[in-house]
């Protein structure tokens, strides 16, 4: 059995005295990947939040038994939420997800963040800033930045909303071969999707239905 790499247990989260999940447990284990579907507005971003600590629950726990894999979360959020107008580079967006690795050069995290550029394909506009991006290209910088740290875990709000057709054909192998090292957490509307690649899947409508879809 896989470690468990997130515990979580009867969380009940709210805003503004409205509860969003109410006593969710789940466990997320290492080399997992976990589908979370649902209804708009039924929970799935405020699992992540949670997950992430972004959001503290009314009630329950979560706990990382490692405390190292909080530190290696790599985490992709929904495009929308990006202020395009911010004035940074694609490769300054990339380089952002080493900040906390204290013991790479400068050279080192910039030779890193090269390295996983050739394999999201993002060499030619890695110069560009991300106002100059469509939704596919900054969509892949993004992925990029998630996984330059060769997190433990990796946690996907919606990824594949705007992946362009080209990158889209890869987009989901890149996922599995990541997944022989990484735990993914893949937030998605699309059903068919999460069925064709997820191992595990949540359905989160206030409450949490958990259902493996592998043996």
């Amino acid at each position: 059995m896989n470690k468990v790499l997130v515990d979580i247990q009867n969380i009940t989260v709210g805003y503004d005295g409205n509860i969003v999940l109410r006593e969710v447990s789940l466990k997320i284990y290492g080399q997992d990947f976990l589908g979370v579907v649902g209804p708009n507005g039924g929970g799935k971003t405020t699992l992540v939040k949670t997950i992430l600590g972004l959001l503290k629950p009314v009630s329950g726990t979560v706990v990382f038994p490692d405390k190292e894999v909080k530190h290696r979360t790599g985490y992709m959020p929904q495009i929308h939420l990006i202020d395009r107008k911010f004035p940074v580079l694609a490769a300054e967006v990339v380089e952002s997800g080493l900040m906390a690795a204290k013991n790479m050069s400068k050279s080192e995290k910039k030779e890193k963040a090269c390295a996983v550029a050739r394999k999201m394909d993002i060499e030619n506009i890695f110069r560009k800033a991300i106002g100059e991006l469509s939704g596919g290209q900054l969509q892949r910088v993004l992925l990029a930045r998630a996984i330059v740290n060769d997190p433990e875990l990796l946690i996907l709000d919606e990824p594949d909303s705007y992946v362009d057709k080209r990158f889209g054909t890869n987009f989901y192998r890149i996922l599995k071969e990541i997944n022989r090292k990484t735990a993914i957490v893949l937030v998605s509307h699309d059903m068919e999707t999460v069925l064709s690649n997820a191992k595990n899947l949540a359905i989160v409508e206030e409450t949490l239905d958990y259902k493996a879809l592998t043996v």
